[in-house]
């Protein structure tokens, strides 16, 4: 199986993304979405890809978004919290600079992750969690067919403030 789309594809994380990785990581515009409260050292980000080598030992999966047309990183999109046992996964994006959004590239991406889940891993379900304000990840998510599963009140905090934090998730249809 292919994990291309039309307009981009996806290939695992390597050691020659660390820079970029680093730079996305570190940059404060995305701390809120990934609760990130400290910077990445270069060796935290290299130690990161190294793990991620093995899906079933360390339970996550990281992959870059690459555009077909100019062959560009855009962003990531990650499985982690993998459960081969009970059989589900979560799931985040980040589409990493505002003049990628907004053109279906976390659609695609997603759409391609969730084939993968359901086809290669044999997943039976995706989550994720979103802050409340975040319409975007909402509008996304819901439209790959996620649905809300529930709210936690005042959950997420950043800048003082509190938000709710939001789990969606999608079951899976099996092949079997």
């Amino acid at each position: 199986m292919s994990l291309s789309g039309k307009h981009i594809y996806l290939r695992a994380v390597e050691k020659d993304d660390a820079g970029q990785v680093f730079l996305w990581e570190n940059n404060p515009k995305n701390w809120k979405v990934s609760n990130t409260e400290v910077p990445f050292s270069m060796f935290d980000i290299i130690q990161l890809i190294e793990q991620q080598s093995d899906l079933r030992k360390s339970g996550q999966l990281r992959l870059v978004i690459i555009t077909q047309s100019e062959q560009r990183a855009v962003g990531v999109i990650d499985l982690y919290d993998v459960n081969f046992k009970h059989g589900y996964a979560a799931v985040g994006i980040l589409i990493a600079e505002d003049q990628d959004k907004g053109k279906g590239i976390a659609t695609e991406a997603l759409s391609i992750l969730i084939t993968y889940c359901t086809e290669i891993l044999e997943l039976r379900n995706l989550y994720c969690q979103i802050h409340g304000d975040n319409q975007a990840s909402i509008s996304l998510f819901e439209k790959a067919g996620f649905v809300h599963a529930g709210t936690r009140k005042n959950w997420l905090r950043f800048k003082n403030e509190y938000f709710d934090e939001l789990t969606y998730q999608l079951c899976l249809k099996s092949k079997n």
